[in-house]
């Protein structure tokens, strides 16, 4: 990419709320580490959000989804059934337990997991199925949830892109045994680093509580009965993690804008803009396009760089990296949405003109 000043960044968090305030009550309190009042008045309002009965908070999204598969029992000799077109971080965390992760497709429609697709790969050793909710938009769950339930699958719900989208009504990560959010600086609502194991069954919740916090047995000091991990959330994160919970609706909407200035503004024939599925709220992590040719995806990528308008290639399908590729797969439409995808500037506070602005950059590239 060329090196220029960026004017307008790919994503910035807004932080104009109590997030300052918040943050010093914890300074001022010294309740500065994994314990404090920011903490469980995090969890309870994410799962009063969401409308889930337990949530624990972690440090970040990744070892969210370590912390659920570990709650699940997920391990050597298990498969996990992921889509290939998904962040890293949720196929490395299957690696970590050392379970495999079994790739399947995407649809080209929707860019989420192909379900039939996920249906075919399964086997004895199949264990569970990991929905992710790519870019803010939805898989299909009442599909989901029923190939699962036909099979006793678990089914796992990675939301770290989707925190406020919502399939028929319902909040995406109600729907698996255990899910999974990450608030990243990139995301919707945000940490810095953050993340959040949700679940209605209270076994699921014990287990990952137990697990995050090295172990530790509940009604013995310093006894630890299992092999536990440092995955606690700060009071401090936490603290800038409840200011933005009480944003959220407002993030959403201005979201919803932009996506909707995109939708007015981008008039090439040869760019597709990625809509939601039917049933769905689609909550507009990111608004993403696609270019028709994937040769011309890193001009035009190019071109708005030179404006100072930054941008980020669709993820790579996990199966073509190096640590993933060792059996050789081919999964058509997840790696041409991979070849072809950008996101577009996509935060809050964007105004209408930047959006504009953009869009007529893309319009009067030469496709």
């Amino acid at each position: 990419m060329a090196n220029m000043e960026i004017k307008i960044p790919v994503y910035q968090p807004s932080l104009s709320g109590n997030e300052k305030k918040y943050v010093n009550e914890c300074l001022d309190s010294t309740w500065i580490s994994s314990k404090g009042k920011f903490i469980s008045e995090f969890e309870k309002g994410f799962a009063d959000y969401i409308q889930i009965k337990h949530a624990t908070a972690v440090c970040n999204g990744t070892v969210a989804i370590h912390l659920a598969l570990l709650a699940l029992g997920i391990g050597p000799g298990d498969e996990v059934i992921v889509p290939t077109l998904t962040y890293i971080a949720s196929v490395n965390a299957i690696t970590y337990t050392g379970a495999t992760p079994v790739f399947v497709d995407s649809l080209p429609d929707s860019w989420q997991m192909d379900i039939k697709d996920a249906e075919r790969k399964i086997t004895d050793k199949t264990k569970a199925i990991m929905a992710v909710h790519l870019y803010g938009n939805a898989c299909d769950m009442d599909e989901l949830v029923e190939v699962c339930n036909e099979n006793n699958l678990f089914l796992v719900e990675d939301c770290a892109e989707a925190i406020g989208t919502l399939y028929k009504g319902k909040h995406v990560g109600t729907f698996g045994n255990i899910s999974t959010f990450s608030f990243f600086g990139n995301k919707t609502i945000t940490c810095g680093e953050g993340g959040m194991v949700v679940t209605n069954d209270e076994t699921l919740i014990d287990r990952s509580v137990h697990f995050k916090g090295q172990g530790l047995a509940k009604h013995r000091q310093y006894w630890h009965d299992v092999v536990g991990y440092n995955y606690r959330m700060t009071n401090i994160a936490a603290a800038i993690g409840l200011a933005q919970l009480e944003q959220i609706e407002t993030f959403l909407q201005k979201k919803s804008q932009v996506a909707a200035w995109y939708r007015e503004g981008l008039k090439h024939p040869n760019i597709q803009f990625h809509e939601a599925n039917s049933d769905v709220y689609h909550s507009y992590w990111m608004c993403s396009i696609l270019v028709n040719d994937a040769s011309l995806r890193e001009p035009l990528r190019e071109e708005l760089a030179k404006f100072g308008i930054e941008t980020r290639p669709l993820f790579y399908p996990v199966h073509t990296m190096p640590m993933y590729s060792k059996n050789f797969q081919k999964h058509p439409v997840a790696e041409s949405l991979g070849w072809r995808g950008i996101n577009l500037p996509s935060y809050p506070d964007l105004t209408k003109d930047q959006v504009f602005e953009i869009c007529n950059i893309i319009n009067q590239f030469n496709f």
